[in-house]
């Protein structure tokens, strides 16, 4: 049997665990001295309240889980003889996957037969929901783990994320953009575009001065970039900022037609407190990843 993994920096939560199965390693943030580990401390995500407690000023730590928690998420799977596929956030992004590794050498001692498969979504929040997602869907299709590494080799470069944030103190802070320093300028009401690279990296590639000539910006890189927009699914990922989601919807569909298929996920706390509140941000199938 093959248990599906994936984990709460890729936006899935408890629906996405019922409709496919799958189990979520919990990404943890903190802050006022405390960490909150998303669907473990709490059962559902008030993304108004946390993104109004950003907007306040409070401005949370990521940090990577400890080895022993990756041995007490897979053991019990390989203990019962059961195989992992792990669909992930990019590696690029953090130093959590060195810690996994090491914990993975030591169950792969303990139970040689068993299989890991890992599929690496070379990017994070909406970009890794849509990867994840599409696996998802391979897996509930009867897929082998074999099967989805395979399909992961071109396709995950297959889909392209471009967004832009409202109060660039979050990436500043954060120190996880590559490009960003270029764009700052100090002035007033400019919104980085950002990018995942192709190595799994979000590179700022520019700046638009106010929301509404980011989002045209947006929707040129989907029409520019888009393979067969009206037949894959589009993505629209927001911080708390669904007014912004709703009018790019309307962008789109007025484009490509009402038919459109089009999801709207909120982003994790874990990853939203490096983008900030009031940010936006499309994925899409793309004819390939690019970060310009």
């Amino acid at each position: 049997m093959l248990t599906f993994f994936t984990d709460t920096d890729t936006d899935f939560g408890p629906r996405e665990v019922e409709k496919y199965g799958c189990k979520l390693i919990s990404m943890p943030y903190s802050y006022d001295g405390k960490t909150i580990f998303p669907y473990v401390d709490f059962k559902e995500f008030d993304s108004h309240e946390f993104y109004d407690m950003l907007r306040s000023g409070v401005l949370p730590t990521t940090s990577a889980i400890g080895e022993q928690d990756y041995i007490n998420y897979f053991e019990p799977e390989f203990a019962a003889g059961n195989d992992i596929l792990y669909a992930h956030f990019s590696r690029e992004m953090t130093v959590t996957f060195d810690v996994m590794d090491k914990a993975l050498a030591k169950l792969r001692e303990k139970y040689p037969e068993r299989k890991f498969y890992e599929v690496d979504a070379k990017g994070i929040t909406t970009m890794a929901y849509i990867v994840v997602r599409a696996i998802a869907e391979l897996y509930k299709a009867g897929k082998t783990g074999e099967e989805i590494v395979e399909w992961s080799k071109t396709e995950v470069d297959h889909y392209a994320m471009y967004f832009f944030a409202d109060d660039l103190k979050f990436f500043r802070r954060s120190g996880r953009v590559g490009g960003l320093a270029a764009t700052m300028g100090g002035l007033i009401g400019l919104r980085p575009i950002i990018t995942m690279s192709k190595q799994g990296r979000m590179e700022s590639i520019g700046t638009e001065k106010g929301r509404t000539k980011a989002m045209e910006r947006l929707l040129k890189y989907v029409d520019e970039m888009g393979d067969d927009v009206k037949n894959h699914l589009i993505v629209i990922g927001h911080t708390d900022a669904p007014e912004l989601a709703q009018q790019f919807a309307e962008m789109m569909k007025a484009k490509y037609g009402a038919d459109l298929n089009i999801e709207t996920v909120v982003v994790n706390p874990t990853a939203g407190s490096h983008c900030g509140p009031n940010g936006m941000g499309v994925c899409f199938h793309s004819k390939d990843r690019f970060s310009k």
